[in-house]
């Protein structure tokens, strides 16, 4: 059985081949990684300061960074170290991040033998120019190779991640993409528009980069949804559609505003009422002296505890329940300034008040920022 209080599990993994054009992640070429040995055994360490707080956990998740860089003596050496010092609940969602070309079928059954049920693998496009545009260092085919090689290792449930908005990127090769990977089946699928972060290549170029216009980019969130949709698939969160019951239970637990605890440099955790962050420094983590390498620490609060509510909340399909709000946070959501603002997103089709639960549209969904700044 699945315990109510198990928290959540997540580990960066800082490593990669190449630094992608539009990551602002904490991530440094492998190459450059003379840190490597340090930074497991910093990992563990880490991960050893738990043990004392009989934490029980039901979803892990090895993000990065490319988690599928590791080799099966520092995958199972990390792992050696959680199943020491957390409870794991036996029915475990257990994730890796994977990019192409850096499976293979040695890791894969390394990556399963301690746990792994859940793979998501960093497709991005099926276009060779666009996944250049995007500094990818893989094609389709060599995509192809992976997930074929994953399913017949025997995972089950794998996620894919999909960009639009991508550079020379048009409607109709996005639908080429789209088209192509549904008939793959993958049970899981998640959707990124481009964002121009500042301090990635992208965003110095950006004045020279053929972003599609805003509308495209829209039509491009639309296509999905509805093809998505027709597929079977259900728009669970913004951008993350799943066949039924393949929803990610561990970022269920960001939105849901649940437990979690993030194990690596500049990973965050919510326990216990508080939130805190390490370092995104390197060098500052590998320090291994706790009271100096996390960023910041904070009591939530109950104020805040209400704006992660909502903020969070109405990031998913399902929406929020106005009456847990007020069982929660002991005041009414509906303030009269609130209600004019939901009668004027729902006249215009965005948001939807049925019964107890407030909920954005697929309209609404797209400019959920636009729509939370003005409720929040």
């Amino acid at each position: 059985m699945m315990k109510a209080d198990s928290i959540g599990l997540y580990v960066h993994t800082p490593l990669c081949i190449k630094k992608c054009n539009y990551c602002d992640f904490c991530s440094y070429p492998e190459s450059k990684a003379e840190w490597r040995d340090s930074y497991i055994n910093a990992l563990c360490a880490e991960i050893d300061g738990y043990k004392e707080k009989n934490l029980s956990v039901n979803t892990v998740f090895f993000g990065g960074g490319t988690p599928s860089l590791l080799t099966p003596f520092e995958f199972e050496k990390i792992c050696s170290h959680i199943t020491d010092s957390f409870t794991l609940d036996s029915s475990i969602e257990f994730t890796l991040e994977a990019n192409p070309k850096t499976l293979t079928k040695e890791k894969l059954n390394a990556y399963m033998s301690m746990g792994v049920n859940r793979l998501s693998i960093g497709l991005q496009s099926i276009h060779e120019n666009e996944l250049k545009i995007l500094g990818r260092i893989h094609n389709y085919s060599e995509f192809l190779e992976s997930y074929t090689l994953a399913r017949d290792c025997g995972i089950k449930n794998i996620n894919l991640d999909l960009m639009y908005g991508i550079p020379a990127q048009s409607l109709q090769s996005f639908e080429k993409t789209l088209d192509t990977v549904l008939a793959l089946s993958p049970e899981h699928l998640s959707l990124y528009g481009l964002i121009l972060e500042e301090g990635t290549p992208f965003f110095e170029l950006q004045a020279s980069l053929d972003i599609p216009e805003e509308d495209e980019e829209c039509d491009m969130y639309y296509l999905a949804a509805g093809k998505l949709s027709s597929a079977g698939y259900s728009h669970y969160e913004i951008s993350n559609y799943s066949k039924p019951g393949y929803e990610c239970r561990h970022n269920l637990k960001y939105w849901h505003n649940e437990s979690y605890v993030g194990i690596g440099v500049s990973a965050y955790s919510y326990l216990d009422g508080v939130r805190y962050g390490n370092t995104s420094e390197i060098d500052e983590y590998l320090s291994c002296e706790r009271e100096k390498y996390i960023q910041r620490e904070e009591s939530a609060g109950l104020e805040n505890e209400a704006y992660d509510y909502v903020m969070l909340g109405l990031r998913l399909s399902e929406g929020i329940s106005l009456s847990d709000y007020e069982k929660r946070f002991k005041n009414n959501f509906l303030t009269v300034e609130r209600k004019k603002l939901i009668q004027k997103y729902s006249e215009l089709g965005m948001i939807e008040l049925v019964g107890d639960r407030l909920r954005l549209t697929d309209r609404g969904l797209y400019i959920s920022n636009r729509i939370l700044t003005d409720l929040l």
